[in-house]
C-alpha cells in the first residue's frame, strides 16, 4: 500500500498518511515519504531538532554513559562549586578528600569541571585512583578538567544525574551553589522515597551547611513539610577521615 492514501470522491473521511506506526490526517499530512526524506540530501534539516530525534539522542547518551561506567567498580560522587579558587582551603580539602577516597578503594566521580570538582579529581589521580568527570553542555562551556581519566559529556541534565546516582555508592558534598544543591536534594529525595537503596550523603564543611540545617529544622520540619527523621538522611562533618569512614561504613 502506498504510504499516502488519497480519498476518492465516494469515500468518507479525511486524507490520511501512514508513516510506520504514526497516522497523519488533514493538514498534518507531510510531503513525500520517510525514505525519501532520509535519502534526499537537499531536503530540510530541521528534523534533527524535533522531539523524535531527541529521543534517539537521549537514548544514545544513556548507552554511552552505561558503557563507559559499567565496569568502574565502587565509586563515590563528589559535588561542589566550580567557583572554588585553587588557592583556597576548600580546594585543598577537595584534593585531600579525593585522595582519601581513592586510597580507600573508591573511584571518584565529579561533574568534571573546575573548582571543587577539579580538586577531587586531582586528589584521586594523584593517589593512583580512577578519576571520572561527567560534563554537561552549557552556554558557558567549561570543558573537563585535566585530572579526569574517564570523561563523558552530556547534553541532558537528567541523563547525567542518572549516572551520578547509578554508579555511586555514596555522595560527598562540598560547599557549592545551585548545581550542588540540585544534586544534593535530588539524592536526598531518592533516598527518602526509597527510589534507591539507602546510601550515605556526607556534607563537608559545617560552617557552610549550618544555615541549611537550621532552615530544614526550623522551617521545613517545624511546619510539617518533612519528617524529623529526614535530617538523618545525611551527615555533616569537618573531618576528612570521618568523611571516608562514613561512606566506607555505609557503602561497604
Amino acid at each position: 500500500m502506498s504510504p499516502e492514501r488519497e480519498q476518492g470522491p465516494r469515500e468518507q473521511g479525511p486524507r490520511e498518511q501512514r508513516l510506520g506506526p504514526v497516522v497523519r490526517r488533514r493538514g498534518q499530512v507531510q510531503a513525500g515519504t520517510t525514505d525519501q526524506r532520509l535519502l534526499d540530501t537537499t531536503g530540510p534539516s530541521d528534523w534533527v531538532h524535533q522531539d523524535p530525534w531527541r529521543v534517539m539522542r537521549i537514548q544514545s547518551e544513556f548507552v554511552e554513559g552505561f558503557g563507559a561506567l559499567a565496569e568502574l567498580g565502587p565509586a563515590i560522587s563528589v559535588f561542589g562549586s566550580a567557583r572554588t579558587p585553587p588557592d583556597s582551603p576548600e580546594y585543598e580539602a577537595g584534593v585531600r578528600i579525593g585522595r582519601a577516597l581513592a586510597e580507600a578503594g573508591f573511584a571518584v566521580i565529579t561533574g568534571g569541571g573546575p573548582g571543587a570538582m577539579e580538586a577531587a579529581n586531582r586528589g584521586a589521580l594523584e593517589a593512583g585512583g580512577t578519576s571520572v568527570g561527567l560534563g554537561i553542555e552549557l552556554p558557558f562551556e567549561q570543558g573537563l578538567n585535566q585530572y579526569v581519566d574517564i570523561g563523558v559529556n552530556f547534553r541532558y541534565f537528567f541523563v547525567r544525574k542518572t549516572m551520578f546516582v547509578k554508579y555511586a555508592r555514596g555522595f560527598v558534598v562540598l560547599p557549592g551553589g545551585l548545581g550542588t544543591l540540585d544534586e544534593l536534594f535530588e539524592a536526598m529525595t531518592l533516598v527518602q522515597t526509597r527510589k534507591v537503596t539507602r546510601f550515605p550523603i556526607v556534607l563537608f564543611g559545617s560552617d557552610y551547611w549550618q544555615g541549611l540545617l537550621d532552615w530544614l529544622r526550623g522551617s521545613v520540619i517545624a511546619q510539617g513539610k518533612a519528617s524529623g527523621r529526614d535530617v538523618d538522611l545525611f551527615h555533616v562533618t569537618d573531618d576528612i577521615e570521618e568523611t571516608v569512614a562514613l561512606v566506607t561504613k555505609e557503602a561497604g
